[in-house]
Order: structure tokens, then sequence, then C-alpha cells
């Protein structure tokens, strides 16, 4: 005879697997899925399966990344690129390239660094506050040109996008976690920081930064307003006013709505959320030289800071000071970063400050490994030609696994180096 007491304990056991098993952590989609739509014919584009807003697609958001821009629709006064695709573009849009921005500055009678003044027009109209000079203007009276008196100069890489919608999506406290690890497993030699940087979407909200070479952003969204201004001129209702009014034909915000009530930055935001992540040389990763490198990458301490493996927050947990949640696509997923998103300083430091406290001066976001193989360029300037040299050239808090490095083996060197070739 069936007991009708266990019925209501066998449904809440059903119910509660099922939920388990809706919670299970899987792996994030990955792949080169975003060929550029200018190809004629267009090829088809592949999102990670976020859901677009009403009236929106994944084309469409693409199409909008790519779009080439000109002064009267908002470009300039001065720019660095006239799309979003310009810098982030190889093989598919939305990736790294060889692109890089000038930034500079100086240090005060205090020795504490020092935003530009930067003369244009003639010396009769100054853009200052900010560190980066732009190379591209809409006429010849808005050029900027770097001062003498700017001796600390480098050069910046644009960064790769893809998958960011997965780094947005993990939880301040894994990033902290991150950090909390990292002296211990290193003898005190590493320590990454972290930094509270303002969520430009929600006044008065903060959040831990991870986007930029300096964790300057918190968010996607932020991340594509303050770009769509500093790199391309074009005002938004985030970045609202212009550097500069030299030459300036158009009225502030330049960013505005269309039919379906999405600004450009919030395509820009919706297509880098619903990329996939970069994948790895499948064929080359499974090749035994590959594997073995990965061991001694683990060995010799390169996991220290750049992690493999990030678990996003689960789906439905709200972040970006309440103004965004993450969904089913995004969330409680594993991405394969080769990356903290933390800040170190690994003897390479740019001597620029931004967002953090006076100590970051010097130091750097860990960069991110993941699609290294189709990168021919790297660290933060692309000053580095082969991968042995960048290995090369990590001193301060890396500088013990890099004499690690030198101890190897030819064979051993040669194995790690055909291990990050195929991330």
């Amino acid at each position: 005879m069936r007991n009708s007491s266990l019925v209501p304990c066998a449904a809440a056991l059903i119910a509660g697997l099922a939920l388990i098993a809706q919670e299970a952590a899987t792996e994030a989609p990955a792949g080169f899925t975003t060929p550029p739509l200018t190809q004629s014919p267009a090829p088809q584009t592949v999102s990670n399966g976020l859901a677009e807003p009403p009236g929106d697609t994944f084309v469409t958001d693409q199409m909008q990344f790519e779009r080439v821009h000109d002064p009267t629709n908002g470009l300039g006064p001065i720019f660095n690129a006239a799309s979003c695709a310009q810098c982030h573009q190889n093989n598919v849009t939305g990736s790294a390239s060889q692109i890089t921005e000038l930034r500079v500055g100086h240090k005060d009678a205090n020795g504490n660094f020092a935003n530009p003044t930067v003369l244009i027009n003639e010396g009769t109209t100054s853009i200052s506050g900010r560190s980066i000079v732009n190379d591209r203007a809409i006429c010849d009276q808005a050029q900027e040109h770097v001062p003498d008196t700017e001796t600390i100069r480098t050069r910046r890489a644009v960064l790769n996008t893809l998958g960011d919608g997965f780094v947005e999506a993990v939880d301040d406290q894994t990033l902290v976690a991150i950090s909390a690890n990292q002296p211990a497993r290193s003898g005190g030699r590493i320590h990454g920081e972290f930094i509270e940087v303002p969520v430009l979407e929600s006044p008065g909200a903060t959040r831990i930064g991870r986007f930029g070479w300096k964790d300057q952003q918190p968010t996607v969204l932020s991340f594509a307003a303050d770009a769509y201004l500093n790199e391309m001129g074009v005002t938004n209702r985030l970045r609202p006013r212009d550097v500069t009014s030299v030459c300036k034909v158009t009225t502030d915000p330049e960013d505005t709505p269309d039919s379906n009530g999405l600004d450009d930055i919030d395509h820009f935001a919706q297509f880098i959320r619903a990329t996939q992540a970069p994948p790895r040389d499948a064929v080359l990763a499974a090749t035994p030289a590959a594997q073995a490198g990965g061991k001694v990458f683990d060995s010799i301490g390169c996991n220290l800071c750049h992690v493999e493996t990030i678990l996003t927050a689960p789906a439905g947990t709200v972040i970006n000071g309440g103004s965004y949640t993450v969904t089913a696509a995004l969330g409680n997923k594993y991405i394969h970063p080769y990356g903290d998103f933390l800040l170190h300083d690994v003897g390479t430091g740019d001597g620029i400050l931004q967002a953090g406290p006076a100590d970051t001066v010097n130091k750097l976001r860990t960069a991110p490994l993941w699609g290294l193989h189709i990168k021919s360029r790297f660290m933060h300037d692309l000053d580095s030609l082969t991968l042995e040299d960048a290995i090369r050239r990590h001193k301060g808090e890396a500088g013990h696994v890099t004499e690690r490095f030198r101890n190897l083996s030819a064979n051993q060197q040669q194995q790690l180096l055909t291990f990050l070739k195929s991330l």
C-alpha cells in the first residue's frame, strides 16, 4: 500500500533536485562568431544567447558597433577612430587589435601624477582633465599635440571586448577572494589590488573596476559610454559634454534614442554582453606539447595572476548599483580568461594615474590571455613582439616567476610557449 505521507517529501525532493540541476554551473559558450557584417554577402553572426530588448537584434547591435561616424552625427572634434570596430576588430568584430591610444602626463611639485593641459586652436583653447591625447581631429584647429612638458608618455593597446558580458557578471566578492588568496600562494610577493569606481549609469553607486588597463570602468555600459566620448568624441547620456567645441557642428548629447528607445551606447553594451568568450585553438591545445606547457604554466606560478577559471554570479543577481540583473545567458557560467582583472605592478607600469589611489600609478590590469593566439604583439604597450619577450619583461610582483621561467630547460620553455599560443 502506498504511503501517502511520503508523497509531499518525494515531491519536495524532486523539486530540490530539479533546482540543483537548474543551478548547476555550465561552460560559457566560446567562439569567434562575430565576422564583420561589412562583408558581402553579410555572414552569419551568432550571440551567446542573451535575450534582446524589444525590437532589437544581435545583428542590429553589431551593425551599430561597426557603423562609421562623421562630424554630422557627432564624430570628434577630436577622436581616435570613426567606429568601435575600427579599433576592436581582428578576424572578428569585438576583438583586440594592433591599435594603441596615447596617454601622457607629468609629475607636479609634490611628485604626484598630473594630467596634461593640451593647447589647440593656435593656443587659444585648451583641453585638460584627462591623460588621453587623441590622434585625430575633424579640423586642423582641433588637432592635439603632446606638450614638451609631459614627460610621462605611454601607449595603451586596445583591449578585447569579446566575452566581457561574462566578466561583468563576475561578482565583486569573487575578485576580492582572488586578491586575498594571492599573498599566501606566492609567499607575499603577489597581491592584486582591486579598486571601487563609480557606476556611471547608477549615480552614487560604485563597483569593483574590471575594464580598461587601469580598471577604470566597472560595467560594460560605463565602458561603452566612456569610450564613445574619449575614443570617438560622441557625447551621450552618461558622458554628455565634449572636451572641446572647436569645429563642433552638433549639439550635446549627440547619441540619442532610436525608434526602440535605445541609444547607441545601449546597442554597444548589448553587443558586448551578447558576444561569446574568445575560444582556444582546439587543435594546438590538444597536442602533448601544449598540455605539458599548461602544467609548466601552473608550476612556475603564472596562474596566480592569469587565473584560468572564474565562475560568474547566478542568474538573477542584481549588479551595477541595481541597474542590471545577471541573465540566464551570463549567470552561473565558467569562463577561462586566464586573468584576475586586478591591478599589479609587474615592472611595466606606465606612470599614469586614473581611477585608483596613488599606489596604482605603476600598476596595470592583468592582461587576460584568452584570444592570445590571434594576437601578434603583446603587453599593454604592444612593445613585445614575441611571447618570450613578454614573459621576460615581467618584473616586480612577477619577478620570481620570470626567474623560474629562465631556469626552465629549453624544452620546458618551448612547451610553455606552445601552451600560450593555444590560448
